[in-house]
């Protein structure tokens, strides 16, 4: 690394969907925000350091630049940053799978840029009453910038920071989030669902679904098909259900603990 920055005054986001919005709003009382989304153009605001909309070589000028796209565009705009990206500038992307966008990242971003892989691990619903408590996971890549981008997590905004490897990250988030989402998934197909006669668990189980429902298409499809680890997790709990199943309609045969998963399992990204 040639370089390196000592004081973070600007945040350049690429993409302004529901969570890049997010992301703008609790950052922008302490760094200078540049936008570039062509579909979605902010308005510059004059609150807090200040917002304004920016071309890519803009953003790219930043101290820190977020990537904050859908999974399969992550290398268009990587593209569009690369010739304009500062020498010790940090570049971290934001999405629910971290083995491709870290290998994305790391093979065509230039040498003495620096490199993290983040996933906050909550999205507008269940940050509508705040930051502080929920969790954000770091998988430094490139740089030795991951502990003080922490401490500002920590301190400031008061995440609960883990710091992990993309490897690690996606094997837990293929169960943590395939599950919940392709549960979710299925719930909302069987609706009309009872809203009046529920227990409290049942409450639960329509509160988690509630919390996704509304996820733009591309997360859930980059949560299943874009983690490597997420094949394994669906075989293991359909093949769970379908052993339930025939439990129930035939009344023989016992219910076992485990599912084999299958072997070989490849990536596919979305």
């Amino acid at each position: 690394m040639s370089s390196k920055i000592k004081t973070i005054s600007t945040i350049g986001i690429m993409g302004f969907g529901a969570f890049g919005q997010l992301m703008a709003r609790h950052l922008q009382p302490h760094f200078a925000l540049r936008v570039c989304d062509p579909g979605n153009a902010p308005a510059t605001d004059t609150a807090g350091k200040g917002l304004r909309p920016a071309t890519a070589a803009e953003v790219a000028a930043c101290d820190l630049v977020i990537l904050a796209v859908p999974v399969p565009a992550i290398p268009e705009a990587i593209a569009a940053l690369r010739p304009h990206l500062k020498a010790g500038a940090i570049v971290l992307d934001v999405g629910s799978v971290k083995i491709g966008p870290a290998r994305a990242m790391q093979a065509t971003l230039p040498d003495d840029v620096e490199i993290i892989g983040t996933h906050p691990l909550f999205g507008p619903q269940s940050a509508r009453d705040g930051l502080a408590g929920l969790k954000i996971a770091l998988c430094p890549i490139r740089g030795r910038s991951t502990p003080r981008i922490a401490a500002f997590l920590r301190h400031v905004l008061k995440l609960k920071v883990i710091v992990t490897t993309a490897d690690a990250h996606d094997r837990e988030v293929a169960m943590v989030q395939g599950l919940t989402h392709l549960i979710a998934k299925i719930l909302v197909r069987m609706e009309p669902l009872p809203r009046t006669m529920t227990t409290a668990s049942f409450d639960l189980l329509m509160q988690a679904t509630e919390m996704v429902r509304y996820d733009a298409p591309n997360v859930f499809i980059a949560i299943e098909r874009a983690n490597p680890h997420a094949k394994a997790v669906r075989y293991r709990f359909f093949a769970l259900a379908e052993e339930m199943r025939l439990f129930l309609e035939h009344g023989d045969g016992r219910l076992t603990e485990t599912a084999e998963a299958p072997v070989n399992d490849q990536p596919v990204m979305a």
